[in-house]
C-alpha cells in the first residue's frame, strides 16, 4: 500500500488552479461562452426586443459572438418570416441598424394604447417646417421661414427639442446657423437614408428664389404665428 501523499491537493500551490487566477490570468465573464452557443435567431429576437435605437450588424455580431455575415443572413430571414406570417410587427433596416416596428395597418391600435387620449403628434406647421429642413438641408432658419412665408423660430425650437433636427455648422456667407435632420428623424420616418425621401423637392422654391427674403439678422419671435404657436 502506497504511503505517498504527494498527490494530495495543496491549497497553497501556485502552479495550477487557484494559482493561475492569482497570477492574473483573466477568466471569461460569466455566461460569455454560453452566448456563442445560443440559437442565433431567438438570441437576436431577445436582444432586439430591448434596444432603444436601431442595432447595427457589427454590434450584434460582437454581442452574440458570431460572424457579421451570419448575423445579416439571420436578420433578413427573420424579417421575411414575420412578413410571411402576417405578424403585427416587422423587422426593418433603418438608419444603419435593425429594429422592430409596428406594421402600418396596426398603427391605430398602438396609437390608441400609447396616447390614451393624449395628443403627441406634430402640428401641421411643425410638419411643414420639418419637410423644408429635410429637403433643403443644411438650411438656416431664415430660409426655412422664407419658404413657409412665416417666422419659424418657435417651431424650429420644438423640432430641436424633440431631436428631429440638429445644428450643422454655419453658413459661410452670413454666419447663420444651419440645421439638418437627425438619425432619429430617419428612425421615426422608417427610412434608411435621405435618398429614400419621396420626390417632393422639385415642388419647393429654389434657394435663390427666396434669397432676397432671407434675413437671418432680423430679431426672432417666440412664436411662429397664431397657427404655428402650438406644436
Amino acid at each position: 500500500m502506497s504511503t505517498d501523499t504527494g498527490t494530495d491537493p495543496d491549497p497553497g500551490a501556485t502552479g495550477t488552479g487557484a494559482g493561475t487566477e492569482a497570477a492574473g490570468e483573466p477568466h471569461p465573464p460569466a455566461g460569455a461562452l454560453a452566448v456563442a452557443e445560443l440559437d442565433l435567431k431567438p438570441a437576436l429576437e431577445a436582444v432586439l426586443m430591448v434596444v432603444d435605437e436601431p442595432a447595427t450588424e457589427e454590434h450584434l455580431a460582437k454581442v452574440l459572438q458570431r460572424p457579421r455575415r451570419s448575423i445579416a443572413v439571420a436578420l433578413r430571414e427573420l424579417s421575411d418570416e414575420y412578413a410571411r406570417q402576417g405578424r403585427g410587427f416587422d423587422l426593418r433596416l433603418v438608419a444603419g441598424g435593425w429594429r422592430y416596428y409596428t406594421r402600418p395597418e396596426y398603427a391605430d391600435a398602438v396609437e390608441s394604447f400609447v396616447l390614451d387620449g393624449r395628443q403627441a403628434r406634430l402640428t401641421q406647421a411643425a410638419l411643414e417646417t420639418l419637410a423644408v429642413v429635410a429637403y433643403r438641408q443644411p438650411v438656416s432658419r431664415s430660409r426655412v421661414s422664407a419658404v413657409r412665408g412665416v417666422n419659424c423660430d418657435g417651431v424650429m425650437r420644438t423640432l430641436l427639442q424633440r431631436g428631429l433636427i440638429e445644428e450643422a455648422g454655419t453658413e459661410p456667407e452670413t454666419g447663420a446657423i444651419l440645421y439638418r435632420t437627425t438619425n432619429y428623424f430617419l428612425e421615426r420616418m422608417g427610412l434608411r437614408g435621405l435618398d429614400e425621401l419621396p420626390e417632393l423637392a422639385p415642388f419647393l422654391p429654389e434657394a435663390d428664389a427666396v434669397e432676397a427674403e432671407s434675413q437671418e439678422g432680423v430679431p426672432s419671435f417666440d412664436v411662429d404665428d397664431s397657427g404655428d404657436s402650438q406644436t
